[in-house]
């Protein structure tokens, strides 16, 4: 291993050892490129964690060893960058780091973070998010190209409640996220209702081809819109995090004239620093709006008292919620009710 290295970002200083170790054998990129990638992207990349409390997804000996998430602060973590105090829907609770300079990104690629999975939430206000973010999930049959076809449909969606403005990015691998600033006034409960609503309405314009059902068995060869992560303590993949695929994909902003014609394979950290260096942050004016949900929520009060239809499943590791149906595969429960 070669000896460590100095990386001079905004400012600081971040000491990087063993930086010849290989994180992507496939293409031989080592913790020094990524490193080096999030000092090129790191107007962005802060741009998407800046005061978000973060879990980081770590990889200490590259792509091919034990990986983890890191939701507690590191104990050696320096004292400029900060923490706040979260809450898990078990109850229990940890300090995370919530980045406020370019440097936190590559001081956390050097303890071998590929990924950051920041909250919805900025750190003087820990319960209401200020995000809305939709996750295009292609499941087995479909593909990109499906999601990019119920990704404009979505926004068409977001524009008819309420004049919502969506920002597309891809997710690094298969699927599509589309985030929307909103104003801090509501629960996690009631920004998954909103996401709920969403997903019910793009599922009723695009039946064959996208679906909100939280079962595996009833999705089909359609595109989940996946309503739960937005649920408390369920994080997405922020833009420009490099992702654990043998190519060091990323996930990359993208204007919307570009989500036709984009492929999650052009984005990887060779590529995106000469994006981000030609074009700058193409989502940098998104901290410069905020929405309303009431449209939404005025929907999903009437899908529930025109329709019947209330909440949806959590994930198994969640409490039971008020108003929750069943947490029953339906398959399961099928079985459960046949006479014995």
């Amino acid at each position: 291993m070669g000896d460590a290295v100095e990386l001079q970002v905004g400012g600081r200083t971040v000491r990087l050892t063993h930086p010849e170790r290989v994180f992507f054998p496939a293409h031989g990129y080592t913790k020094l490129d990524v490193a080096q990638y999030y000092a090129a992207v790191g107007p962005g990349v802060l741009r998407a964690l800046r005061d978000r409390p973060t879990t980081l997804q770590r990889y200490p000996e590259g792509l091919e060893g034990e990986w983890f998430y890191q939701k507690r602060a590191p104990k050696n973590m320096p004292s400029w960058i900060p923490t706040a105090h979260i809450t898990f829907p078990s109850g229990r609770s940890a300090d995370e780091m919530c980045p406020t300079e370019e440097a936190a990104a590559v001081w956390a690629a050097q303890y071998g973070t590929l990924t950051f999975h920041p909250w919805p939430v900025r750190r003087d206000d820990v319960d209401h998010p200020d995000e809305l973010r939709l996750d295009l999930d292609p499941q087995p049959g479909t593909g990109y190209e499906d999601a990019v076809r119920a990704a404009f449909e979505l926004r068409s969606v977001l524009e008819e409640f309420g004049g919502l403005r969506g920002w597309p990015k891809t997710s690094g691998g298969r699927g599509l996220h589309v985030f929307v600033p909103i104003e801090p006034r509501w629960t996690f409960t009631q920004v998954r209702r909103a996401a709920i609503a969403v997903g019910r309405e793009l599922a009723r314009r695009m039946p064959d081809q996208v679906t909100v059902k939280w079962w595996k068995e009833e999705r089909g060869e359609r595109i989940f819109l996946d309503y739960n992560q937005t649920a408390r303590d369920r994080t997405i993949a922020s833009a420009y995090s490099v992702r654990p695929l043998p190519d060091a994909t990323v996930s990359a902003p993208l204007r919307w004239d570009e989500v036709a014609d984009a492929r999650p394979r052009d984005f990887d950290i060779v590529t995106m620093p000469r994006r981000f260096a030609e074009l700058g942050d193409v989502h940098a004016d998104m901290d410069d709006h905020r929405y309303s949900l009431d449209a939404l929520l005025d929907l999903a009060r009437r899908d529930e008292a025109e329709h019947g239809l209330g909440d949806l499943p959590y994930p198994p590791e969640y409490p039971k919620m008020p108003g929750e149906p069943k947490r029953v595969q339906p398959s399961r429960a099928r079985e459960d009710q046949a006479p014995s």
